[in-house]
């Protein structure tokens, strides 16, 4: 249709015959005047519609699907940080409860041997510093920290300050080669000295040759002059393998250290040593020994048959 003075007044007259109708249909609510036409209209154009709507719907459906998987993705994502927060928390938790009962024992084993110590945390742990098995803890001279102190935990002896910063100190471990202190066997006096071997359990070289000595034994350090770098009774481990003797002067035995040194956290450094020798005290309790159950078997004697009772009489 071209664009004439005709054709702009009815296009004026037909959005008049909309408006008219509109409002015609508004007022007459159920009773429109149109509703007839209105059904009628639906009739003829609800097939068209329908069919439309079939075209159409499956991109509309393909369109909210990837709508609604982007929201299922943001909210997966959501919940998976929030996991992953938990976790943390949990994981935090965890880490505190272990340094709560570390610290627990630390506590306990310095109060049975009356050692004043300075606690600390572990920060490194390696070649660092030059030697193979050596940890660096967070406290150093600014916290009373000195070349040549012991360094314990809750199970027993760690090492000794070798290096001491302003606020850091390097500690020797026992495990490692160069390291050596001396030991002395619970509940006796049979003295020796304790080398690391890295990984390996500790070797010790008893001063008595013929010393009775088995496995399961235990050794606490025998304590330095003027207590350093040792100081006494610190649990060092329990013996795992006694070699036998061969005529030599000193009698070898391997130990297991108490102190897992692959899992150091929470240490305390002896800045104090105890006024006597605390000898066996600081030891941790002997599991008892599981009973062996036995089985008594009672015999009773059998009822002799007819026959042989008769004989007899």
């Amino acid at each position: 249709m071209r664009d004439t003075r005709e054709s702009r007044l009815l296009l004026v007259l037909l959005i008049a015959i909309a408006f008219a109708l509109i409002t015609v249909d508004i007022r007459g609510g159920e009773d429109s005047p149109v509703d007839g036409a209105r059904q009628a209209a639906a009739t003829v154009f609800g097939p068209i519609e329908n069919g439309v709507s079939s075209a159409v719907d499956p991109i509309g459906n393909a369109v909210s699907a990837v709508r609604e998987s982007g929201d299922r993705h943001d909210r997966l994502a959501e919940l998976e940080r929030e996991n992953a927060a938990l976790k943390a928390e949990l994981g935090s938790d965890d880490r505190g409860r272990s340094r709560l009962e570390q610290l627990d024992k630390l506590l306990k084993i310095s109060g049975r041997g009356q050692y004043g110590i300075k606690g600390a945390q572990v920060i490194a742990i390696g070649a660092a510093q030059g030697f193979s098995w050596t940890i660096t803890i967070d406290v150093g001279a600014n916290d009373g920290i000195k070349r040549d102190m012991t360094v314990l935990n809750g199970d027993g002896l760690v090492g000794r300050v070798t290096t001491v910063g302003p606020n850091t100190a390097t500690v020797l471990l026992a495990s490692d080669p160069d390291f050596t202190v001396g030991t002395r066997m619970e509940a006796g006096d049979e003295l020796g000295f304790a080398s690391g071997q890295g990984d390996r359990p500790l070797r010790v070289e008893l001063l008595n040759s013929k010393a009775e000595i088995k496995k399961g034994d235990r050794l606490v350090t025998f304590g330095s002059q003027a207590d350093k770098p040792f100081v006494p009774g610190v649990p060092v481990g329990v013996v795992s393998r006694v070699d036998p003797s061969g005529g030599d002067l000193t009698r070898t035995l391997y130990v297991t250290p108490f102190v897992a040194f692959s899992k150091l956290d929470v240490v305390g450094v002896v800045v104090q040593a105890p006024e006597k020798d605390p000898r066996d005290t600081v030891l941790p309790k002997k599991p008892e020994p599981t009973p062996t159950p036995t089985v008594t078997v009672t015999v009773t004697p059998s009822a002799p048959a007819d026959g042989q009772y008769q004989q007899e009489q």
